[in-house]
C-alpha cells in the first residue's frame, strides 16, 4: 500500500495553469514555517504549484514520491548543514539530479558561516541568501524552468 506523501501541497494540489498547461512544481524546503509560507504566496501568485517538507529526510522521500521541477533548499534546518546534504545526495541519485535547486540561506551572516564549505563543488543551480527579495526569486526560478 502506497504510503501518503509527506508533501504539503497547497490546496489544489499539483495542477493546471492557464490555458491547461501543467504547472510547474516547486518544493520548498525549510524549518521555517513563515519563510515557507511567505514564499508559498509569492510563488502561487506567479502561478507555481507549490509543495513543502521541514527537513531533509522528508525532502528526500518527497522528491522520490512525486518528482518536482525545482527545489528551494535551506542549508541550516535540523543541523546546520543539512541542505548541503541534501544536495549532494540529490546529485549522487540518477532519479534526483537532474532538479534544478536554489539554495536559500543565511549561513553567510550566522555565527555557522564558518562551517560552510568554500573550498568544495556544492551541486546547486542558484544560491540566495535571505532576508530574500521576491523579484530575485522569481527571476531565477525563471530563469531554470520558465
Amino acid at each position: 500500500m502506497r504510503q501518503p506523501s509527506p508533501l504539503r501541497r497547497s490546496r489544489r494540489g499539483w495542477g493546471k495553469g492557464k490555458g491547461g498547461n501543467p504547472m510547474a512544481k516547486i518544493l520548498i524546503v525549510d524549518d521555517d514555517p513563515e519563510f515557507v509560507e511567505i514564499t508559498r504566496m509569492i510563488l502561487e501568485a506567479n502561478g507555481y504549484e507549490v509543495a513543502s517538507a521541514s527537513n531533509g529526510e522528508e525532502a528526500l522521500q518527497a522528491m522520490r514520491q512525486d518528482k518536482p521541477d525545482l527545489v528551494l533548499l535551506d542549508v541550516i534546518m535540523s543541523t546546520v548543514l543539512e541542505g548541503l546534504n541534501v544536495s549532494h545526495e540529490m546529485q549522487a541519485d540518477p532519479d534526483l539530479k537532474d532538479i534544478p535547486v536554489i539554495m536559500v540561506s543565511c549561513i553567510i551572516t550566522s555565527p555557522h558561516a564558518s562551517l560552510f564549505p568554500t573550498d568544495e563543488y556544492i551541486p546547486i543551480d542558484a544560491w540566495i541568501s535571505k532576508p530574500m527579495d521576491p523579484d530575485d526569486l522569481l527571476d531565477k526560478v525563471r530563469r531554470l524552468i520558465g
